[in-house]
This record gives structure tokens, C-alpha cells and sequence, in this order.
């Protein structure tokens, strides 16, 4: 496609600059003898020298005309990167298993969101994230879930690792963590990453085993008590309580990774860590990842109420990760019922596949 034509006279207004032919302070032509020189309108010339002041290449003086700006501009920098040809990455082709995704249905609160929103969605997100999403995701996890939290208590970010860090800085790098042994490889990787060395704890067939668990030397336990990877160990119920026991008689805390749960196939999930806790000693952490698409960068955390006020003052001057876009898309999202819907039609198709199939051992 042709470049417009104030484009191409702003484009070569400029190559004369940056090539000495116009000088630092010299005086260009008016716009009138422009527009007769290069064979355009004036409005054309307008447009142009409109670009290059904007980009402090030229300075319009009052009842003087145009001249060109101060800043050094020479052709040394530009010469060399057009000697230079770029190595273009081959395109991305990630494999997604998207059967049940409704990619219609997701348009369609994309266009919603923008017709609706407007400017709201220029404005910067709070850096806990936009009150509508904190939200939809509280009345989503009472009303299908049966888990209650103060939308004042949800944070949001972008993916499990962003969470875990903030988790980690909220309580203190100071502490001593103990992590599922095997447990998901980034866990460990973001605990280097703050310079800690989190203590692996042995898994048995329902859970961290008793015994280690009870002379592990920690004050913080992070686990994946639904589905933990890559062992696929679900903690039982008695196992539970035994976590929450142990935060309570240690004054510790549980980091609760609550991966892959909204796909539990009974009627009746498990409970969470976060749901049986009655001393507030277990944070919350679950993300979109699994449950729309990796490419949603998106969770949510849970703190206890009275860590709120500690993870502000720690970490409320850092911006919310999440656009705010899509914020206000997984809102509209969530508080339609899609979301629900989605997850329902995901859990019957793998309620089917064990049936026809059977289940793995």
C-alpha cells in the first residue's frame, strides 16, 4: 500500500534533516512554497510538518516561519541500521485443545465490553485490579463454588507466578517455606528467584506425609491439595485438616495452589483449604490458565483480611499487571453465566470420556 502523501513528504522533509541537507536552526521553506516545490496541497503540508514538529524535528516560530530544531540530528545511527537486515522469529503455532471453548461467545463480550465501556477502559486499573472483576469473581466462588470472600480480599494478577511472588513478599522472604516434593517446577522457580531455598517435603499417596510434615522446619506450606503436579496426588479430607491443624498449632500460613479444580467431576467438589479454615491462615491462589486458555494471563488471590493491609503496604505501589480490557472482558465474562456454562460443558465432556474410555491408572 502507497504511503499517504504528507506521510512521504514528512518522511523525506526528515531524511534531508538527518542527512545535513537541512541544518540545525536553518529555515525551511514556507508551506505555501513547500506545497509548490514537492507538487502537493497545503493541507498536505500541513499534515507533514504538523508530524515532524510533534517529533521536535522542525520549531514553529510566531510570524517567522519554520526552522529546524536544535537536537543534533545526523545520519550516522540511521545509515547503519539500514545496512542491517532484521532476522524475523518464525511465527508462534501453539497447540490449544479449545473443542469446548466458544470462541463466538467470547467475541461477542469483547464487542459488548467495548460498545458499553468506552473510556473506562482507558482509565489505569487499581493496583489490586478493577472492583467489577474483584467482583464477579467473589459472587462467582460463593454462588458456585460455596467459598466466601470479601471482593476487598481478591487481588488480581497475571498467572500463578506473579501471585506466588506477591504471596511470598506479602509474608516475607525471612520465612521458611516448605513445598510438595515432586511439586510444579515453577513453584521452586520463582522461590530462587526471590532467593529463597523452600524445604521439599515427601508426598505419600494422599499428601504431604505425616511425619514429615510434623518436624518440618517452616513457617510457611505451600501446596496444591486438588490436583498436585506432577504426582496427581489429591489430598483427602482428613489430609486437610491436617494442613490446617498444623498452620494453627505453628501460627504459619498455607499457600493454597487450587489448580484444575473447577473440573472436578462429582457433584460435590472437595472442599477447599481456604473454605474449611477457620483462623485465617490460608491464602488463596487460582488462575484462568486451565480452565479458559493458557493465553489468559489472568488469577486471583485471596488473602486473609488482616494480611490485606500488609500486602498494600508492600505491594500497592506496584501496577496491576492485568489490562484493564481484559479485566472488564472476564467480568462481563463470568457475570453472564458464560463462564459457568463453559466449565459445565468442559465437565460433561470429561465425564463422557471416562465413561466411553475409562478412567486412567
Amino acid at each position: 500500500m502507497k504511503d499517504k502523501k504528507y506521510i512521504a513528504l514528512y518522511r523525506s522533509i526528515k531524511n534531508k534533516i538527518n542527512h545535513g541537507e537541512y541544518k540545525s536552526g536553518e529555515k525551511l521553506p514556507s508551506k505555501r512554497v513547500m506545497a509548490s516545490v514537492s507538487g502537493c496541497s497545503l493541507i498536505t503540508v500541513e499534515n507533514a510538518y504538523r508530524m515532524l514538529i510533534d517529533e521536535g524535528y522542525i520549531e514553529p516560530k510566531e510570524r517567522s516561519g519554520y526552522f529546524v530544531g536544535k537536537a543534533a540530528f545526523h545520519d550516522g545511527a540511521e545509515k547503519e541500521n539500514t545496512q542491517k537486515k532484521l532476522q524475523l522469529l518464525c511465527e508462534d503455532r501453539p497447540s490449544f485443545d479449545g473443542d469446548y471453548f466458544e470462541h463466538s461467545v467470547w467475541s461477542k463480550t469483547v464487542r459488548k465490553v467495548l460498545s458499553e465501556r468506552g473510556r473506562e477502559l482507558f482509565a489505569k486499573s487499581p493496583p489490586d485490579g478493577c472492583a467489577v472483576l474483584r467482583n464477579a469473581i467473589a459472587e462467582y466462588l460463593l454462588r458456585y463454588r460455596g467459598m466466601f470472600a470479601q471482593p476487598e480480599q481478591i487481588v488480581i494478577g497475571s498467572g500463578a507466578e506473579s501471585l506466588y511472588e506477591a504471596a511470598i513478599r506479602t509474608l516475607g522472604r525471612d520465612r521458611k517455606y516448605g513445598v510438595e516434593n515432586p511439586c510444579y517446577s515453577q513453584i521452586t522457580t520463582v522461590y530462587e528467584g526471590l532467593g529463597i531455598a523452600p524445604s521439599p517435603l515427601a508426598m505419600g499417596s494422599d499428601g504431604i506425609k505425616s511425619r514429615i510434615l510434623e518436624h518440618a522446619d517452616i513457617d510457611v506450606l505451600h501446596v496444591t491439595p486438588f490436583h498436585s503436579y506432577p504426582s496427581g496426588v489429591t489430598a483427602s479430607a482428613p489430609k486437610r485438616y491436617e494442613y490446617l491443624s498444623w498452620a494453627k498449632k505453628q501460627g504459619g500460613y498455607i499457600i493454597e495452589d487450587d489448580f484444575d479444580s473447577e473440573f472436578y467431576i462429582p457433584v460435590n467438589p472437595i472442599d477447599t483449604l481456604y473454605s474449611l479454615d477457620d483462623s485465617e491462615r490460608v491464602i488463596y491462589i487460582n488462575t484462568f490458565s486451565k480452565s479458559l486458555s493458557p493465553s489468559f494471563r489472568m488469577g486471583y488471590m485471596i488473602l486473609p483480611s488482616h494480611l490485606k493491609h500488609v500486602y498494600d503496604g508492600i505491594m500497592g505501589k506496584y501496577s496491576c499487571t492485568v489490562p484493564v480490557l481484559e479485566q472488564y472482558v472476564l467480568s462481563e465474562f463470568i457475570s453472564s453465566g458464560n463462564f459457568e456454562r463453559h466449565l459445565n460443558k468442559v465437565r460433561r465432556a470429561g465425564s463422557t470420556r471416562r465413561q466411553t474410555y475409562g478412567e486412567c491408572s
